[in-house]
């Protein structure tokens, strides 16, 4: 996340959806008093207590919403990037079973496994994108723009328009190499991951 008074926007960090491009690109327009949180790269923390005990970056409109008044949040522009959800949970798996040669040896075997677990399904970078985005009342998309993976140089170029900074091109980091879905995931996965993320595919009218 990043909480930028001075710029009046906020950022949701969605997990594996380009986050840390998105976070290079905004940083050099941040000015004092503005903030970021998170602990890949750096291990910057809120200065709001509430937020840094979330010990991560990846935080939830719903979360923030406790803490910043309601009339400030509603000043600042909102926004995040999402990703098809199958195409996110192949690229999630990838990342944490990197290290992994089971996963390498089967990537479908591994995340069938996976999702028997369930504290891995409680993993914030598991989590339905939903599930970050929405409001704690009418548990709509909160955001005032949602941009996507697929586009993101596009849509990251109409945020610097609506904030009035320079365009520039974006760098990759933290990508996971790995097969496309289509090659990994089979009926029984592509079932449970439907199931799983129904709400991200209605929400942001992605095809399954």
């Amino acid at each position: 996340m990043i909480f930028s008074s001075s710029r009046q926007f906020v950022f949701f960090a969605v997990p594996k959806t380009g986050t840390h491009a998105v976070r290079e690109l905004l940083r050099p327009h941040l000015g004092v008093g503005d903030w970021e949180q998170q602990l890949r790269y750096g291990q910057q923390l809120a200065p709001l207590p509430e937020i840094a005990a979330v010990n991560h970056g990846h935080v939830a409109y719903r979360q923030l919403a406790k803490v910043v008044p309601e009339e400030q949040l509603g000043r600042q522009f909102k926004f995040a990037f999402v990703r098809h959800p199958y195409d996110r949970f192949v690229s999630v798996c990838a990342f944490l079973g990197r290290s992994d040669p089971t996963y390498r040896q089967d990537p479908t075997v591994w995340m069938k496994r996976a999702l028997t677990r369930p504290q891995f399904r409680k993993r914030v970078l598991v989590a339905s994108q939903t599930s970050l985005l929405i409001d704690g009342l009418s548990n709509a998309v909160a955001m005032d723009f949602v941009g996507r993976y697929e586009s993101l140089q596009r849509d990251c170029d109409h945020i610097c328009s609506v904030l009035s900074i320079p365009t520039e091109p974006l760098s990759l980091k933290n990508s996971s190499e790995h097969k496309t879905y289509t090659e990994v995931l089979d009926d029984d996965l592509r079932q449970a991951l439907l199931q799983m993320y129904a709400d991200d595919f209605e929400a942001f009218n992605y095809d399954p």
